[in-house]
């Protein structure tokens, strides 16, 4: 069974490396294959065989589960599904049956009825609401996530096009959630547009929150202070709510590309902008980018792989923004290459939010790549950097050196598409200099000056491996399943619009 199987996957890399440019590199395709054969097995240990959801991770040796799991963990199962099938790893039947018993069990899971959203957590063995955290007993306030929910709807979105025969029961429950509540039409009156905020809760927190009706149902919720201002992985939500003609697509130009320049109203952000201002569909936009090492780029908020390119993994933004994103992400990518080659030495690179190997969770990215002045740093001490805002705020000496860096493979599967052969290359160090593979593929971050490793697969993170895989050996499959039934005429014509001023590194 193991020799058919094996046999088959060579097959398909073969044909693959033949029929697309793209992916020539054929022992490179093998290789691949055989991360996405191991990273899928750390995707079905994490599965609760009676609800068939998957739990939010699991631990290295695939034997002990999670309890909790949530909007999202639920949508990269369903893609990681979609990606097995199309890649040989499991059957037609079997991916079917999958799919389904998801659909079955988000039929009927507790959500807020007047708005469709799901909430953040629930408990993969019975579907039911986590009110008090599993680790501590603390308690869970119920809380619905713009970006949660943005990555569920996006996954039944591909599941319309991917299985047609469970296409009628996706449609139903990705066209129930509505995005408008979270929408905020007079969050940039500058602008003449809206923001999304981060969500909601149903009942009124501690902290602070805003009594809002975004629905328009008369149901009060209680909206996040907050709101989405920065072109992050937030912005999925707002590729949703456009694709299901639930927000306007002049909202797509609402989040700042990065904050203007004027005075030091906004001095607080990472590095003064260079930059000017434009208008689409009524928008005004302030089309800044920010410099780093030669290049120049938009950040996202705290400069880490995912924030830029996990929505890749879903929209083809590089095909549909060749202006904007499309000039982005390879000098996104190269930035974190440099960081961690020459800046920090570290030898390795691929910074993202992942388990700290020394404990927990943590944020981890290239400080200037984010426009957040505090940043996302790379190592566990958090070495920061501070160019300064001219007239407000005086430049800092450089970092004399830096710390134990934090690295995930995740980082490295991202940037499979801008940078193939260094990916390939990152990954085969991580895994030969340190004991960070295990029978569900790599681990989920190593130290590489300490040597630690986080020995648990998390569902979000060995999820976006999957989507890239795929996206990379079975020709955009993916994207293709997202951009069907009518997303690709609503999302395409407005996202093509945009030019951002990126410049790429000197080449020698």
């Amino acid at each position: 069974m193991r020799k058919t199987v094996v046999s088959g996957l060579l097959a398909a890399a073969l044909v693959t490396s033949l029929a697309t440019p793209a992916s020539a590199d054929l022992s490179g395709n093998i290789t691949l294959y055989g991360y996405a054969r191991d990273t899928w097995r750390s995707m079905n240990a994490m599965l609760e065989p009676a609800t068939g959801l998957p739990a939010d991770k699991v631990t290295g040796d695939l034997k002990t589960r999670a309890k909790v799991t949530s909007p999202t963990n639920i949508a990269t199962y369903v893609w990681s599904t979609l990606t097995a099938r199309d890649l040989g790893l499991i059957g037609v039947a079997d991916a079917s049956r999958r799919v389904g018993k998801v659909l079955t069990a988000l039929e009927r899971m507790e959500r807020h009825a007047p708005t469709g959203q799901f909430f953040n957590w629930y408990d993969p063995a019975t579907l039911r609401l986590v009110r008090t955290w599993p680790e501590n007993g603390n308690t869970v306030d119920l809380f619905a996530s713009s970006v949660d929910n943005g990555w569920l709807a996006a996954a039944l979105m591909m599941v319309r096009t991917a299985m047609p025969n469970h296409a009628a029961r996706a449609n139903r429950l990705a066209t129930s959630m509505n995005f408008a509540s979270y929408y905020d039409p007079d969050a940039r009156p500058d602008a003449g547009t809206g923001l999304l905020r981060g969500g909601f809760w149903v009942d009124k927190p501690a902290g602070c929150s805003v009594d809002s009706d975004y629905a328009g149902t008369g149901t009060t919720v209680y909206s996040t202070c907050h709101h989405y201002g920065s072109p992050g992985e937030t912005r999925i939500g707002t590729y949703v709510g456009i694709a299901l003609g639930q927000l306007p697509k002049e909202h797509y130009f609402g989040p700042y590309r990065t904050f203007p320049d004027s005075g030091c109203d906004w001095a607080w952000q990472d590095q003064k902008p260079v930059g000017s201002w434009k208008e689409y569909l009524g928008v005004k936009v302030w089309e800044g980018t920010y410099g780093y090492r030669g290049m120049r780029y938009v950040p996202n908020w705290g400069g880490s792989m995912f924030e830029e390119l996990m929505p890749d993994l879903v929209v083809p933004e590089s095909a549909w923004a060749p202006k904007s994103w499309g000039r982005n992400h390879p000098v996104f990518v190269r930035g974190q290459i440099q960081h961690g080659l020459d800046e920090a030495r570290y030898g390795y690179w691929g910074f993202s939010p992942s388990n700290d190997p020394h404990g927990g969770y943590r944020e981890y990215g290239v400080d200037p790549l984010g426009m957040q002045a505090e940043g996302y740093t790379s190592d566990v001490e958090r070495t920061a950097t501070d160019p300064g805002y001219e007239g407000c705020r005086p430049a800092q000496p450089e970092p004399a050196s830096y710390g134990d860096g934090v690295v995930t493979p995740h980082a490295s599967f991202l940037a499979l598409p801008y940078a193939r052969t260094e990916a390939l290359a990152n990954l085969a160090k991580l895994r030969g200099n340190f004991d960070a593979y295990g029978p569900g593929g790599f681990y989920d971050a190593v130290a590489v000056r300490s040597g630690a490793v986080s020995k648990y697969y998390l569902a979000l993170d060995q999820g976006m491996a999957m989507a890239a895989l795929g996206n990379v050996l079975a020709r955009d499959n993916l994207r293709r399943y997202f951009a069907g039934a009518g997303v690709e005429g609503r999302l395409r014509p407005v996202m093509e619009l945009e030019e951002w001023d990126v410049v790429p590194p000197a080449t020698n």
